[in-house]
């Protein structure tokens, strides 16, 4: 079977239990589930570093001695090339490889040990404009639960592309515990954050998924974000400055925790273990409400 005429289920609207009026979801198995590990997705713009949040923060669960897996939802699969130094194949592609027959596989064939035994998977996604990519992390789950990959994990992590348009994109929040959103100082982060707090509060309806707080990143000053936080209800995780060591560390394929002394980088590499500490504690749900377009345009800027 060729990966063009792959039938990808289309989105339809949720029978049983929609997620907020007009909402057109990809129906995921209802009794695909995760299991013990806590569950984290990390959102945001895209480009805005979402990839080297979610690798470095792996990085620091797994030195804090928990057992990680990062899963790549992206159709660039390089979300995992900094943890294990090069581009990983998709789970899609590794399933065309068997004419999408499963139960050929083995575990080695799509999950690759990175950086301190982080274990890392690309879900990758289908050709554009032909499906959806929550079918695709749907495929990924399942696939880690028949090969019992998920039992002895402590922390997942779901990298997850760009801007939240469709139920697709957001289908790992139906298995997470915490959303994490990754934003700049600017408006069109801001702007996109808020488009994924609304993605959020209408997965939240039906799933356990909460907010967990907004991940400041590339940003010398937090002053926009801090607006709109005290308007909706978040509240800032962390604060990653625009340091050029974790500029550099990821054009060497690295996490900050294998970089050569330099300015910043212990800065960096603290903020990062605080953050996964605080992650494995816990963090309490944030019941943002988002804005309308028009209000985030008169809060933001310069008085």
């Amino acid at each position: 079977m060729d990966i063009t005429t792959l039938p990808f289920p289309t989105v339809r609207t949720a029978s049983r239990r929609p997620d907020g009026e007009g909402s057109l979801q990809v129906q995921l198995d209802p009794d695909l589930k995760i299991g013990t590990a806590k569950v984290f997705a990390i959102y945001g713009k895209g480009g805005i570093g979402k990839s080297t949040t979610s690798s470095n923060l792996s990085a620091a669960f797994s030195k804090l001695g928990k057992r990680v897996l990062q899963i790549g939802c992206d159709p660039k699969h390089d979300s995992t090339f900094t943890l294990t130094k090069k581009m990983l194949p998709t789970v899609i592609d590794i399933l065309e490889t068997v004419d999408f027959h499963p139960e050929e596989l083995k575990p080695e064939d799509f999950v690759f040990e990175g950086y301190n035994g982080v274990m890392c998977v690309e879900a990758g996604g289908p050709p554009a404009g032909t499906g959806c990519g929550g079918y695709v992390v749907g495929q990924t789950v399942k696939l880690l639960k028949e090969h019992h990959l998920l039992e002895d994990t402590d922390v997942v992590i779901f990298d997850v592309l760009g801007d939240v348009v469709c139920g697709g994109f957001a289908a790992p929040l139906q298995h997470a515990d915490r959303a994490m959103i990754v934003t700049a100082n600017d408006f069109d982060s801001i702007f996109a954050m808020n488009r994924i707090v609304q993605a959020i509060g209408a997965k939240a309806k039906n799933y356990k998924v909460r907010l967990g707080g907004v991940i400041a990143n590339r940003s010398v000053d937090t002053d926009q974000i801090d607006k709109y936080n005290a308007r909706t209800g978040l509240g800032l995780a962390a604060h990653f400055q625009d340091l050029d060591v974790i500029r550099r560390s990821r054009l060497k394929k690295s996490t900050v925790f294998e970089m050569d002394d330099a300015p910043g980088l212990k800065q960096a590499q603290d903020e990062y273990m605080r953050l996964a500490a605080a992650m494995w504690v816990g963090t309490e749900p944030l019941p943002a409400v988002p804005l309308k377009d028009r209000d985030i345009f008169d809060l933001l800027g310069f008085d």
